[in-house]
């Protein structure tokens, strides 16, 4: 889930993107960045990223194994 405090400026992003990196790669947590004001992209420490993708292909497994089962 997205903390909505992680919600940053792309503008302020591209000024501070070594505050921004080490704070991905500390917490672990996805950052929402905007444009104009409006959530356009989120980001995320490749280490955390590379998890979340594992979690997801062993989630999709479980569900095609259920499924043969059935």
């Amino acid at each position: 889930m997205l903390d909505i405090t992680q919600i940053s400026s792309l503008s302020d992003f591209n000024r501070n993107t070594r505050e921004h990196i080490d704070r991905l790669k500390e917490s672990g947590a996805p950052e929402v960045l905007t444009v104009n004001g409006k959530a356009e992209v989120v980001i995320q420490d490749a280490e955390a990223y590379q998890e979340l993708v594992t979690k997801a292909e062993f989630a999709e497994a479980v569900k095609s194994i259920r499924a043969g089962m059935q």
